[in-house]
């Protein structure tokens, strides 16, 4: 039986971050059962239609999966087994928010294995400027009771923010990668078109790092986290083995299968020798009304090109250490790679290739979408 993933997409949000760019809602109390209902349906009817696979990975993402009550995880979680299979080692992740740690140790019973903590900041003042509600002490007590379940403890955090130096970042990331945590997602602040952050700037009211500041704060987070254990095993994610590296994330990076159900889930099938992507509804009341007319969510689907698929396929796979294979990348796409430009991104130190793999070095890695986008033309 050929494996595969499952995404959830859990929308609703006590608060909107001004960074966030994902498909959100504010929470306001409405009864969760029946999106709770519509999600579980969705899965039933990708089951039947793709066959009931094993799951090796769960991911609740959002929005803010944390705020679901242990029942209510296990509602989700029992509706994907009956429709597919859970493997016994599935992965399954929560991405949780500090304030939500009350909860966890019901969500922990209830079946989830992996905490993935959103901290994105140790000090109050960033913390405030990012929108969020918590602060540093709540995200300390949010770690201590995800590793208190005894379950898998991942950490985000978000760094280049305005006015940040390295110093600040350096002692913030030491201190953090001292916690009860085997894994860290240290992302650079990403000024995404439409949210409020974008409109700052816009307005000269943010003034985010400049690239050298940024390429800076992105060599001592290397420099901290391979001195502390966490050596990078993707572009923004480290690891304290191979055994706490995100199995899920993995899926995506190595164009694995994967369901996603939930308003504005993205997924990735491949069935009957084609490479399938699905987008559902975004509005949960749309997303709702979908399934119970039609018995599934999504919006659309499209058949990816063989170029598109081998694309992505070298989009997603250059970001992890291990690289892609060049002769899978070219037999999916029917034409070779631009071999001038590989040559040239070998001599400027940007990439290797090595026993047939193309790998990014620590420079390319700061390049990643410009070197995908010479390789490809």
């Amino acid at each position: 039986m050929s494996e595969i993933a499952i995404y959830v997409h859990w929308p609703y949000c006590s608060a909107i971050c001004p960074y966030c760019d994902f498909n959100v809602y504010r929470a306001r109390g409405a009864d969760n059962a029946p999106l709770i209902g519509a999600i579980a349906a969705d899965l039933e009817a990708h089951a039947e239609r793709f066959g009931r696979r094993e799951v090796v990975s769960f991911f609740f993402g959002g929005g803010t999966p944390s705020l679901l009550r242990g029942a209510e995880i296990e509602q989700l979680i029992s509706a994907a087994n009956r429709a597919f299979k859970l493997s016994d080692e599935c992965e399954i992740t929560l991405e949780s928010n500090p304030e939500d740690a009350h909860l966890f140790a019901e969500q922990a019973a209830a079946g989830i294995n992996r905490f993935s903590v959103g901290a994105q900041a140790f000090h109050d003042d960033a913390l405030r400027a990012l929108g969020r509600k918590h602060d540093a002490a709540a995200s300390l007590r949010a770690v201590e009771a995800a590793a208190a379940t005894g379950k898998r403890v991942s950490l985000d955090l978000i760094y280049a923010r305005e006015g940040q130096s390295v110093d600040a970042w350096r002692s913030e990331l030491a201190r953090a990668l001292t916690l009860p945590i085997e894994h860290a997602s240290l992302y650079q602040l990403t000024i995404e078109p439409g949210t409020a952050f974008a409109r700052r700037v816009d307005r000269h009211q943010l003034v985010p790092p400049n690239d050298d500041l940024s390429a800076e704060l992105y060599e001592a987070t290397q420099e901290i986290c391979d001195a502390a254990g966490f050596p990078a095993y993707e572009i923004s994610n480290h690891g304290r083995s191979p055994a706490a590296r995100s199995r899920h994330n993995e899926v995506y990076w190595k164009s694995g299968d994967w369901i996603g159900a939930g308003p504005g889930a993205h997924g990735r099938v491949s069935h009957n020798g084609e490479r399938i992507a699905f987008e559902a509804q975004h509005r949960p009341a749309d997303y709702i009304d979908a399934v119970k007319e039609n018995g599934f969510g999504w919006i659309g689907e499209a058949r990816l090109t063989p170029q598109e698929a081998a694309d992505e396929v070298l989009l997603m796979g250059l970001r992890i250490e291990e690289g892609v294979d060049l002769a899978r990348v070219e037999t999916l796409r029917g034409a070779p790679l631009n071999r001038q430009a590989l040559a040239w991104l070998i001599e400027q130190n940007l990439v290797t290739h090595e026993n047939g793999r193309i790998r990014l070095t620590r420079s390319g890695r700061l390049l990643s979408n410009r070197i995908v986008a010479e390789l490809a033309a």
